[in-house]
């Protein structure tokens, strides 16, 4: 076969108004929710952010005369993992990009009405840099503060400077911080300043608690490694310019053979209800395939932030079979959710490191969900007996049913 009889040619001039055109075509597509539900939340049809939806003048040089051939300059991988906060009626995510070249940085991508149509701002966010320069940056919680400012709380990675001589993976984590009154312009603050090891999902609570700050820790002994870290711990800040976590505890800890028997986290920053904080976490466990990461919600006290008073059994979500497969496979992860005035709330999540998707809810049906789905006996049998107490309660409503109660 001859190069002429393809469409194959070294001199051929890339269209680039074909590009375009099928950028702003996935742009704008619509999204639906689909009618498959278990009644706590509906998923939607497509992802709302993947690779393809990065602006295109990040990744090509658009000049035909400089890039005859329309090659992507710099590739994108993968978006995921985003932060979230209504903002100016708009639904914006601060998301996890990720290049070809490994290294993450945030981007904000905002929405009309918070399920589709998002769209990325002009250019990735500009994180301020400490004196030990941030490797990677990644896992942005935005928070909207008693204090007036807009917070976000990140992982930052460096390289482990304690790593022996030809070990280049091992990694040192922490919490990165930023703040803003416009989400244009940062501040960079200094990393938090703890003693429990490395912190990898730190969130900040939305309001003062006896005129503190409060933080939602997730201690780990390495970067990979629990060890004898792990739980979601809970702890004060006097001063965000000078972020020295005091008073740190577990709240909740992992548990042997539950979907967090070998690490949880906290996802986004509680929403507040009538009944009590509502928290959205990650748990993950083990199998003979790796890592499995769900997502599941507990209740906190009004008054005692750090109190659980409702922790349903099981994962509230865990991926579905177009989610178990990228670059982690067999992961949801979420680091935002949003709570309309209506009581609609968006949840966004990342499946397998790949893309990100939304699931609608509402604050009612949360706060049903937390009361009501019975609490982990944690043994097979208890579950039975939980099952049981279930077929029962059904059989005697059917017998009202049946004698016209």
């Amino acid at each position: 076969m001859s190069h002429k009889d393809t469409n194959i040619s070294a001199k051929k001039i890339f269209n680039f108004n074909k590009l375009k055109e099928n950028h702003r075509r996935l742009i704008e597509r619509g999204n639906s929710p689909v009618q498959d539900s278990n009644g706590v939340f509906e998923r939607f049809e497509f992802p709302i952010l993947t690779a393809a939806h990065t602006p295109l003048h990040w990744r090509y040089d658009l000049n035909q005369q400089t890039n005859p051939f329309g090659m992507e300059r710099f590739g994108i991988n993968a978006t995921f993992n985003p932060g979230a906060i209504k903002w100016h009626d708009k639904y914006l995510l601060a998301v996890r990009v990720e290049g070809a070249d490994r290294k993450s940085f945030i981007a904000i991508a905002e929405s009309p009405n918070g399920y589709d149509r998002f769209e990325f701002w002009d250019a990735p966010m500009v994180i301020p840099q400490t004196e030990i320069p941030d490797t990677n940056v990644y896992d942005m919680r935005l928070v909207a503060h008693e204090d007036g400012w807009i917070y976000g709380i990140f992982c930052t990675e460096r390289k482990d400077p304690k790593a022996p001589k030809g070990d280049t993976s091992s990694a040192v984590a922490n919490a990165g911080i930023v703040r803003t009154k416009d989400l244009i312009n940062w501040e960079r603050l200094p990393d938090l300043i703890s003693s429990s090891g490395q912190q990898r999902n730190v969130v900040l609570h939305p309001a003062f608690v006896n005129g503190k700050y409060a933080v939602y820790t997730r201690p780990q002994d390495g970067f990979i490694e629990v060890g004898s870290g792990g739980g979601i711990g809970f702890g004060y800040i006097d001063q965000m310019e000078n972020p020295v976590v005091k008073d740190e505890k577990i709240m909740h800890q992992k548990v042997y053979h539950t979907i967090y028997e070998l690490k949880n986290g906290l996802g986004p920053a509680p929403i507040k209800t009538k009944e009590g904080w509502l928290h959205l976490a990650h748990g993950v466990r083990n199998t003979a395939a790796g890592l499995r990461y769900t997502l599941y919600l507990f209740m906190t006290d009004l008054r005692d932030i750090s109190k659980i008073i409702h922790l349903p059994g099981g994962y509230f979500m865990a991926p579905n079979d177009d989610e178990t497969v990228g670059d982690v496979s067999n992961v949801l992860f979420s680091c935002g959710w949003i709570q309309d005035d209506d009581g609609t709330v968006f949840i966004y999540y990342a499946s397998s490191d790949t893309r990100c998707h939304v699931a609608v809810s509402s604050t009612e049906r949360l706060i049903d969900y937390v009361k009501n789905t019975p609490e982990d006996r944690y043994t097979s049998a208890e579950s039975v007996k939980t099952i049981q107490g279930l077929i029962d309660k059904n059989s005697s409503n059917m017998n009202l049913v049946e004698d016209g109660k």
